[in-house]
C-alpha cells in the first residue's frame, strides 16, 4: 500500500512551489493562475531511519523504502466544479488519491497575486476549496441518483434500493455544504459508496504555507478546522532545502531550529491521517519497508508482500526492530525475543517479520 496525496489550493498559494520542493520534480511555476495545466505526479521515498540500521544488522544487499505519491493539480478558483478556470477537468485527477492536502496561504508577498479578495485569509481559501469539492461530488451523486432510479424501474433490487436511500441522503447533505467525511456513516455505508471516489469523503489535512520566520509560531485559529489537521510549512524553506546535500540540509534545519523538513512532517501527517503503520522485512537480500492499515492482521500484512503469502499463511515470526538491530534474527531467537504469532496477530508499527506460508 503506497500512500497517495492530492495537493489542491487556490492559484498562487505556493502549491506548485511546494510540490517541486517535495519531489524535486521540475515543473512550470509562474505567478499567474492555471500555470499547472496537466497534473504533476511525483514519487518520493518515505524516510525511515530504521532501514539503514536493520540493513547493517542483516548485511542486506539493498534497501527498499516505501514510497509516497504526490499529485498536484491546477489551482482552483470559485466555480471550478463547473469548469471555471479549467478546474473541473483537474478535480477528476485526484479522485483516486488516498487523502487530500489543501495548501492555503498564510504568507505575505506583495509580488504575488492573491485570488481571495486581495488579502491573506486561510479560512476563505479553505471555504472556496471545500465548496468546489462538495459541488463536484454533488454532480457525481446527482448522476448516481438518476442511474439508480432508472435501474430500479427495470427491476427492484434490495441492494440498489438501499444504496439509493443512502445516495439521496448524501446528496441532501452535500447540497447543504456538508462534507461527506463529516457524516456519521457506518462502515457498511462507507463501503457502499467507496467506488464513487467522492472527493469530500477523503481524509483532509491543511498545509499552511507560512513566512520563513513563522514556521515555529503557534498555529492560528481557523474556524471549523481541527488544529491537529493543520501543518505549517514554508514552501520557500522547502525549496531551499531541496537544493542542498544531506549534511547541508541538516545544518540548515538546525540553524532554523527545526528537527525535520516539511516533507518529513507531511509524510508523518499523511500516515497519521490515514492511520497507517510500517512493518519491515530484513535479510541478506534486502531490507524493506511495507505499509498497512493500523489494525491489520498478520495474513493481511503478508498479502502486501505477495497474495500467495496471505492465502497460504501459516504463521509469522516477529520481533521489535530495536531487538533485531541489537541482536540480529539469530540472536533474537536465542534470547527469546522472536515471537511466533498466528492469524489473529495485529501488526504493530516497527515489527520485523518473517512470514511462513504453504504453497
Amino acid at each position: 500500500m503506497s500512500l497517495s496525496i492530492g495537493i489542491v489550493g487556490l492559484p498562487n498559494v505556493g502549491k506548485s512551489t511546494l510540490f517541486k520542493a517535495l519531489t524535486k520534480k521540475q515543473i512550470n511555476i509562474a505567478n499567474y493562475p492555471f500555470c499547472t495545466i496537466e497534473p504533476n505526479v511525483g514519487i518520493v521515498e518515505v524516510p525511515d531511519e530504521r532501514l539503514q540500521k536493520l540493513s547493517d544488522a542483516a548485511k542486506s544487499a539493498k534497501i527498499v523504502p516505501t514510497v509516497i505519491e504526490f499529485v498536484d493539480i491546477a489551482g482552483l478558483v470559485k466555480g471550478a466544479s463547473v469548469g471555471e478556470g479549467l478546474g473541473n477537468q483537474f478535480l477528476a485527477n485526484i479522485r483516486e488519491v488516498d487523502a487530500i492536502a489543501q495548501v492555503v496561504r498564510n504568507f505575505t508577498d506583495p509580488n504575488i497575486i492573491i485570488e481571495s479578495g486581495g488579502k491573506v485569509d486561510p479560512a476563505s481559501d479553505i471555504e472556496v476549496i471545500n465548496t468546489e469539492l462538495a459541488l463536484k461530488d454533488l454532480e457525481t451523486i446527482t448522476k448516481r441518483v438518476g442511474d439508480l432510479e432508472r435501474k430500479i424501474k427495470s427491476g427492484v433490487s434490495k441492494e440498489d434500493t438501499k444504496l439509493l436511500e443512502l445516495v439521496k441522503k448524501i446528496k441532501e447533505k452535500l447540497g447543504a455544504g456538508t462534507m461527506v467525511n463529516s457524516l456519521d456513516l457506518t462502515d457498511d455505508e462507507k463501503s457502499m459508496i467507496k467506488e464513487f471516489n467522492l472527493l469530500t469523503a477523503k481524509p483532509v489535512m491543511y498545509i499552511l504555507n507560512v513566512d520563513e520566520g513563522a514556521v515555529k509560531n503557534p498555529l492560528p485559529e481557523i474556524k471549523g478546522i481541527d488544529k491537529n489537521l493543520i501543518l505549517p510549512i514554508s514552501a520557500k524553506i522547502e525549496a531551499e532545502l531541496a537544493e542542498l546535500a544531506d549534511e547541508e540540509k541538516k545544518e540548515y534545519l538546525q540553524t532554523l531550529g527545526l528537527e525535520e523538513s516539511g516533507l518529513d512532517q507531511l509524510i508523518k501527517k499523511g500516515y497519521e491521517t490515514l492511520d497507517l503503520i510500517t512493518f519491515l522485512t530484513s535479510g541478506p537480500d534486502e531490507t524493506r519497508a511495507w505499509t498497512v492499515q493500523r489494525g491489520s492482521f498478520a495474513p493481511q500484512a503478508a498479502g502486501r508482500i505477495h497474495t500467495d503469502f496471505e492465502k497460504g499463511f501459516i504463521r509469522v515470526e516477529v520481533c521489535r526492530w530495536q531487538d533485531f538491530v541489537a541482536y540480529g534474527e539469530t540472536g533474537c531467537k536465542e534470547k527469546g525475543l522472536l515471537r511466533i504469532e498466528g492469524k489473529d496477530y495485529v501488526m504493530q508499527d516497527g515489527d520485523v517479520c518473517h512470514f511462513r506460508f504453504s504453497n
